[in-house]
């Protein structure tokens, strides 16, 4: 059965596309736009999931929501490719990694996205926030001057995780800047094939 992914532009979504291409499995897209005065999702997606957000996956008659879940799903049903590694600390690296995109990463970044919408003090609390991102960017600059990818030699879901707070970050937070490794990291996912097949997948992406 072919996966159905309702996929929203410039979105967590594309991370899920990315994987489904890395693992090979069919699907279809089913696009949305944004709203243009509120960037908000359209109100087409609640028909889809009550919350109104994408990614959702639609699979073998379930509705899945959330972009680590749906991954997890996705590396299931691919049979463990891309997955934790067999040895302890890679796969305990890969989980940590797995949740921190969200859990810990994206909270500081959406919050400087919503102070950059504010006019006059929006900028002042920007630099003042800055710095709280700086700590996440250095701590993920070392874990890469360690190891190529994040849970160890190899790609795995947890780098195609990482990808949307990190692609964010270089443009809203100067992620790249002074930081050789996670900039190498960034161009090296954006150079997959399976990363390009995405993005001519889901249409325009503004953070690749």
């Amino acid at each position: 059965m072919t996966i159905i992914v309702h996929h929203l532009e410039n979105s967590r979504s594309q991370r899920v596309l990315w994987l489904l291409e890395e693992l090979g499995l069919p699907y279809e897209v089913r696009r949305y736009e944004r709203d243009r005065v509120t960037m908000l999702a359209p109100p087409e997606l609640r028909r889809v999931h009550p919350l109104g957000k994408s990614p959702v996956i639609e699979d073998d008659g379930m509705a899945i929501a959330e972009t680590g879940a749906i991954i997890e799903y996705l590396v299931e049903k691919g049979g463990g490719r891309l997955g934790a590694p067999a040895d302890r600390p890679g796969a305990l690296r890969y989980r940590q990694f797995l949740h921190y995109a969200e859990g810990s990463l994206m909270p500081p970044l959406l919050v400087k996205l919503v102070l950059a919408r504010i006019p006059l003090l929006g900028k002042a609390a920007q630099r003042k926030f800055q710095p709280m991102i700086d700590v996440h960017l250095n701590y993920i600059e070392a874990e890469l001057a360690s190891r190529p990818w994040f849970a160890g030699g190899e790609m795995t879901a947890a780098d195609v995780m990482m990808s949307f707070p990190l692609e964010a970050a270089a443009s809203r937070a100067q992620a790249r800047e002074g930081r050789p490794h996670l900039a190498d990291w960034l161009d090296r996912i954006h150079a997959r094939p399976a990363y390009q097949a995405a993005l001519a997948a889901g249409g325009p992406y503004a953070y690749a």
